[in-house]
């Protein structure tokens, strides 16, 4: 694991000079969060938040909004900031290297009678949305994988900054 210190101290192989700001969408209804299932790559099947890239001149809710049209379908309305963190995220490039992240995630309100489906513009290793219980994080593939104890107190928010998670 990166901490604040091993990151100062020792620099990342290969690290890309621009921070990546990233966006996800928090959905829970009725004991249940929306997902993202993906897949056919060398990670595997896991599960991810909806959400993506801020586009330079875009507000974090506006960035968070297309991101989920693309990907879920439909439009979100942010509602609390419910944690940033950052990580240093491996990518598939030749020779590999790395991309410091920093995510904001909030908690979002989507239509009532929104039901799960692919958006016009799904990420590249998305296979499909899933609303997932949440008493099924326990056992899920999720990533990034340091999400697992936010996202499993039984849909207790709380604001927090995570600081730097395992990929």
């Amino acid at each position: 694991m990166i901490t604040i210190e091993s990151a100062k101290n020792s620099p990342v192989e290969n690290l890309l000079p621009d921070i990546y700001n990233a966006v996800r969408a928090l959905i829970m209804r009725d004991g249940r969060i929306l997902l993202l299932r993906k897949g056919g790559d060398a990670r595997g099947e896991r599960f991810a938040l909806p959400g993506g890239a801020q586009e330079p001149g875009e507000t974090l809710p506006q960035a968070l909004d297309r991101e989920c049209r693309e990907e879920i379908g439909t439009g979100v309305r942010a509602r609390d900031l419910v944690h940033v963190a950052d990580w240093f995220k491996p990518r598939d490039t030749t020779p590999p290297s790395t991309r410091q992240t920093v995510e904001f995630v909030f908690a979002c309100s989507i239509p009532d009678d929104y039901e799960a489906h692919n958006g016009h513009r799904p990420d590249k290793h998305q296979i499909e949305v899933v609303w997932m219980a949440l008493d099924e994080l326990a056992g899920a593939p999720l990533f990034p994988r340091g999400l697992r104890e936010f996202l499993s107190r039984e849909g207790r928010i709380y604001p927090v900054y995570l600081g730097t998670l395992e990929t």
